[in-house]
Formats: structure tokens, sequence, C-alpha cells
């Protein structure tokens, strides 16, 4: 995986081989982060990344200057593999929790303008991830919820759902932090 732009742009980043992950693809990646910079400042921007893997998205963020960024996920190496590359890259603004993240969504809090997360595609719980972070309202009025999940999965009928976009076998289901569509 490679940071696509700020002050690490270019930096490739190879995790171990024996992380369970699905790192986001570059492709995805960029065509997200292109939609995102139209939308927020990121210098400003409190993100939250759930399911982080590999810290792909965090290290994103936090490339293009963004001031806090919680990364959270269950697997003990994922969250070791982040705080070490997070430290080697001097990227200070990220911090690690580990966490199932359906156990630790419901005692978080906090008032993120950007959750994303990306949890495994064959996860049984995956569906209720819109509806659990709105009743959490860990998200500011004016914030985005970024959902990546397989092409399968409609979330269309969801309150707040804004738009899909799909990227291959991948798709982004975003959500406002309100209940209506913006």
């Amino acid at each position: 995986m490679r940071i696509i732009s700020g002050t690490h742009k270019g930096r490739n980043i190879q995790a171990p081989a024996r992380l369970p992950v699905r790192p986001t693809t570059d492709r995805a990646k960029e065509a997200l982060f292109n939609y995102l910079q139209h939308r927020f400042d990121f210098e400003e921007l409190a993100v939250l990344d759930l399911f982080a893997g590999t810290g792909n998205i965090s290290y994103e963020f936090a490339s293009r200057g963004c001031p806090a960024i919680l990364a959270v996920d269950q697997h003990t190496g994922c969250c070791r593999f982040i705080r070490e590359t997070a430290e080697l890259l001097r990227l200070s603004s990220i911090k690690v929790t580990q966490a199932d993240v359906f156990n630790w969504l419901p005692k978080a809090a906090g008032d993120f303008d950007l959750i994303f997360a990306d949890p495994p595609y064959l996860l049984d719980r995956l569906k209720e991830l819109p509806g659990i972070v709105r009743s959490q309202k860990l998200l500011k009025s004016t914030g985005l919820f970024v959902l990546e999940h397989p092409a399968q999965l409609q979330f269309e009928t969801e309150p707040g759902f804004l738009e899909a976009r799909n990227y291959g076998q991948s798709v982004f289901s975003i959500f406002t932090g309100t209940e209506t569509s913006a």
C-alpha cells in the first residue's frame, strides 16, 4: 500500500503478511479522498477509523494534516503495526485503541467529523453498522460516515444515506450525520 498525498506522498508501506486484513485498494482510496477533499478541510478533521487493519486510511488522513485520528481494531498485530508505523513516520495525530468495534462503540464518546469503517466483508453484523454509528451520536451533524462493503450489500433505505460509490468489488456507502440526506 502507498500513501497517495500529503507529507508522505508516494511512501510505500509493507504490512506483515500474517495480518488478517484486506486493505482498501489504492484506486478506491484515491477516489474516496478525491471526494472527501471537496467536502472537508483535512487540517481541521477529527477522524474515527473503525476496523483499521493496517492503518492504511489513518496514514492517509495523517499525511494530509488531520490533527486527530483514532484507529480502532481488535487484532493485536494490527494495532502494533499501526502504532509502529505511525511512530516511524512521525504521525503523532494517530492514536490506536485495541478493541472489538461492536463492544467498543456502545461505550465510545467523541464528536467526529468523519467516521470510516472497513469491516471484514464476511462479518455477520456488517449491515448493523450504520444504525449503531447513528445511535451512538459520535458523528457531528455536518460529518460523514463512510462504510466500505461488498457490492452485493445495499444501504439506500438507511436513515442518513447520502450516496454509494462503486469501485470494482468495493462500494463506499456514505451517510450524513443527520437523519435526512444532505
